[in-house]
């Protein structure tokens, strides 16, 4: 069963699609202000620039985390 849950902070939204995680922990080690596998929502899309988020995402080996401009959806 696929779970794809989306967080933004206004500029971009960061997508999880938690049928994909492989739990590498990439994301917690690399930005730990913003993944924070313990908390609710464990994604704080405040806790770091979009380009420092940007960059963690683009790091996830699994491909469970990826990104958009929201002025590009909505154009």
């Amino acid at each position: 069963m696929e779970n794809t849950k989306e967080y933004t902070n206004g500029e971009i939204t960061i997508v999880w699609k938690q049928h994909l995680c492989e739990h590498s922990g990439n994301c917690v080690r690399g930005l730990p202000e913003v993944f924070r596998a313990k908390v609710q929502p464990w994604i704080n899309v405040r806790g770091a620039s979009s380009e420092e988020m940007i960059e963690q995402v683009k790091k996830c080996p699994s491909g469970a985390l990826s990104f958009y401009y929201n002025k590009d959806k909505n154009a």
